[in-house]
């Protein structure tokens, strides 16, 4: 059953009418403390795997300065691009057994997770050939040969890690959904301590270089894998897994359809603002914007670990409120993270602009790009405020299963509004960076005014009722509780 408010009155799927929709302090406490329980590890994990990669690259840099980029290469550009596609079609499962373990189908979660499994291998599959001419691929888009031969040779030594992405985000998203977070987190944790270690003897120790960089790296997602596949395995988690079954292997088609949803909805946002960088880079004398925006780029980093916690939070407790037919419920999850989004993003906002004369030099002691990042902090600053409640309305998304749709959404705002906002203010205006900047944050600023206002005028009770359609649709009626 999902979690109960019981000051909340809850509203199943009964044919009567929403009513009022009354709220008290104490409501919005309790709602606000389960939101925090899954977006706090949530957040834990995504900074512990996301300094996986970033630590690999800081060992590589002690080694040399092409080693370095070796790596800064085929993190950002290679595996960046198959993390995304990946992340995205795993992420179909945040909708489809955060319903069915909402509508206590729990058998259906183990099914959803092995039928992911078998999409997204053959997602990689089709992924191998970037890796294996990543070389000719990085010499198109303008890299030197030398670091594209580098970057190259160190992506065919880490194919590992694009099938550890396979099986990962599936059982992620699997976990996440019965809300096992804190086994992640720990699980991520204990992966970052090893890490470390073993970067630092193989690569700097023993002498490895790259080779002990892929190694470690490759190691790592693969024991995140196999500990959270030994838990399952062990605990069952709680009837979710009762073994592989050919039902894995039904219906692969409805699940490809809504995995691509996914992976399009979500790489459309996870590349628009690193396009920033690239455009940027065709400004006449384009070393100190681009130094500058990267380090922009860099904090935005951090601050979307923040982002992802709660995307993934509110997508759970919509998910399973929609599949529990609790509408009421779904609805104020929704409003109480909204407004928590908002309180961070302004802080994150306030923070950025408060410092915005010392930050730059944490990352260059150039005064050139100091003093070009110090006038880049208020379009920081608005993209903060914007990233940290945007990401919670596509969760909601995600939990709603509108992916479809809000893809749509994305292409128009992003790539038919904003983009060219951003080239004609950046190049025709001859705004630069400043220009190019301000043109995409008004893509973010329309899709986040078209969200909420589809949020605003969703009727909750319907989308319970679809959840409990799509959980019948795709074999939860063979479930057990």
């Amino acid at each position: 059953m999902a979690l109960d408010a019981p000051l909340l009155e809850k509203n199943r799927i009964n044919g009567h009418e929403e009513g009022r929709f009354t709220v008290t302090a104490k409501e919005f406490g309790e709602e606000s403390k389960r939101l925090w329980k899954l977006a706090g590890p949530a957040i834990f994990t995504a900074i512990s795997q996301y300094s996986l990669g970033a630590l690999t690259q800081t060992f590589a840099g002690l080694v040399g300065e092409l080693e370095l980029a070796a790596v800064s290469v085929e993190n950002s550009v290679i595996a960046g691009l198959a993390y995304g596609i990946m992340l995205g079609m795993g992420s179909a499962l945040e909708t489809l057994c955060g319903q069915a373990y909402g509508a206590g189908k729990y058998r259906m979660l183990g099914i959803y997770m092995q039928r992911s499994w078998v999409i997204l291998v053959a997602t990689a599959c089709f992924l191998l050939p970037i890796y294996v001419w990543a070389p000719p691929i990085l010499k198109a888009f303008g890299e030197t040969n030398q670091i594209s031969d580098a970057a190259g040779k160190f992506a065919i030594w880490m194919l590992p890690q694009l099938f550890a992405y396979a099986f990962n985000f599936p059982i992620q998203k699997f976990l996440q959904a019965q809300r096992k977070v804190m086994v992640i987190s720990w699980i991520s944790a204990l992966t970052l301590v090893l890490h470390i270690f073993f970067s630092w003897l193989l690569i700097l120790k023993l002498g490895w270089g790259l080779i002990g960089a892929a190694i470690t790296l490759n190691a790592s997602w693969w024991l995140i894998v196999i500990l959270q596949l030994i838990y399952i395995f062990i605990t069952k988690s709680d009837g979710a897994w009762s073994g592989f079954s050919w039902l894995a292997f039904a219906d692969l088609w409805g699940f490809v359809k809504l995995s691509l949803a996914s992976a399009v909805m979500l790489c459309l946002e996870f590349w628009y603002l690193m396009i920033l960088i690239v455009i940027t880079g065709h400004l006449p004398n384009p070393l100190i914007a681009v130094d500058a925006v990267s380090i922009c780029m860099n904090i935005q980093g951090w601050i979307a670990m923040i982002s992802i916690g709660f995307n993934a939070a509110i997508s759970i407790r919509v998910s399973n409120e929609l599949g529990a037919g609790n509408a009421r419920l779904a609805k104020f999850s929704v409003v109480v993270v909204s407004i928590t989004a908002l309180a961070i993003g302004a802080v994150c906002m306030t923070l950025v602009l408060s410092t915005r004369q010392y930050f730059p030099y944490l990352f260059t002691n150039s005064e050139a790009v100091a003093k070009e990042t110090t006038k880049l902090a208020i379009l920081l600053g608005i993209s903060a405020l914007l990233n940290c409640l945007q990401p919670v309305l596509s969760g909601v998304a995600i939990g709603a299963g509108w992916q479809a749709l809000i893809a749509y959404i994305n292409i128009g705002c992003y790539y038919i509004a904003g983009l060219p906002a951003g080239i004609v203010l950046g190049f025709t205006f001859a705004f630069g960076v400043m220009g190019i900047w301000s043109g995409m944050i008004s893509g973010i600023v329309l899709q986040t005014a078209i969200l909420i206002v589809i949020i605003s005028l969703t009727n909750w009770n319907r989308e319970a009722q679809q959840a409990e359609n799509r959980v019948k649709r795709w074999g939860g009626t063979s479930g057990e509780h």
